[in-house]
């Protein structure tokens, strides 16, 4: 007796018989020729060293050993139904998680990204905006646009696209009432107001204390719209993105105080964890989006 069974898939005949009562009915509920159904048996059976169907003219009846083995089979028909299943959805193209700071999510983004969208309709994009850096080794995120003073986990793939600078605004109401300090030395006695969040690191505040003390901060505040609003309402001086403010300076409703500090800048990037890397639709989206997205910070 050799009871290795070596083709699952005579245990998908057996079933089929045993449901079907007939070799001739299984043959075409499996799209297989009736001899081949006949043969798939005859090899279960010397597999097994068991007798699974009792033959005579009216068909195949199983016996005590097929009732006996049927609960087991059906078992391993359904893990492969859902094996199938399984394989099916890692097939399947998941979505892009894009994560990156609200204000990159701009006009000029979505455009790229609609674009993209309109080429590779079967791909979908799942934006995760915010300040936090999300962990992209952690597959929390897949694509991230970000701007960052932390040097990046070197197994990141990773292109700057721009060199993010920063520096202190104004409103012109608070400038004409209080003047503007032309230098971070000259800070101290503005109003200052300074972001903060505990989700992402107090780069800001620290640069500010190199020349504050920390009672000198007037405000903290901890979302970006609430800060630009503070700041061009004349509440107070805060720091702003040049890029970002650039609309506000032309427009005259933000002043900026001193040219940027270079401790404040710091590169904007794509990054890609290699667990994303390694998927199509990921290669795709990146080979089209980056040097698009990288033209806008020319």
């Amino acid at each position: 007796m050799n009871n290795a069974l070596r083709n699952w898939s005579d245990l998908r005949v057996f079933l089929e018989v045993m449901r079907s009562g007939s070799t001739l009915a299984a043959s075409r509920a499996l799209c297989m020729a009736q001899p081949t159904v006949a043969r798939r048996i005859d090899a279960l059976e010397h597999e097994t060293g068991l007798t699974l169907f009792q033959r005579d003219t009216r068909g195949f009846h199983p016996t005590e050993a097929a009732h006996a083995i049927a609960a087991d089979a059906e078992a391993m028909e359904a893990a492969a139904e859902r094996l199938s299943v399984t394989a099916q959805d890692l097939n399947r193209p998941r979505p892009i998680r894009i994560t990156g700071f609200q204000p990159n999510f701009n006009d000029a983004t979505s455009e790229i990204l609609s674009e993209f969208s309109a080429m590779h309709p079967e791909i979908t994009m799942q934006f995760l905006p915010g300040l936090r850096s999300l962990d992209l080794m952690a597959g929390e995120a897949d694509v991230a646009l970000r701007v960052s003073w932390i040097p990046q986990d070197p197994d990141l793939i990773c292109r700057v696209v721009s060199q993010a600078r920063f520096t202190l605004y104004a409103s012109p109401t608070y400038a004409e009432k209080h003047g503007l300090p032309s230098c971070p030395e000259e800070m101290p006695g503005h109003t200052i107001l300074a972001l903060r969040r505990d989700d992402m690191p107090p780069v800001f505040v620290d640069w500010m204390l190199r020349y504050l003390r920390p009672d000198q901060i007037a405000r903290t505040i901890g979302e970006h719209a609430l800060m630009v609003a503070a700041i061009r309402s004349g509440q107070g001086l805060g720091i702003e993105n040049l890029r970002m403010a650039a609309k506000d300076e032309a427009e005259g409703s933000m002043i900026r105080c001193f040219e940027p500090p270079p401790e404040l800048t710091a590169p904007h990037m794509v990054l890609i964890p290699p667990q994303a890397w390694r998927r199509p639709e990921v290669k795709t989206f990146a080979k089209f989006f980056i040097p698009r997205y990288a033209a806008l910070f020319k």
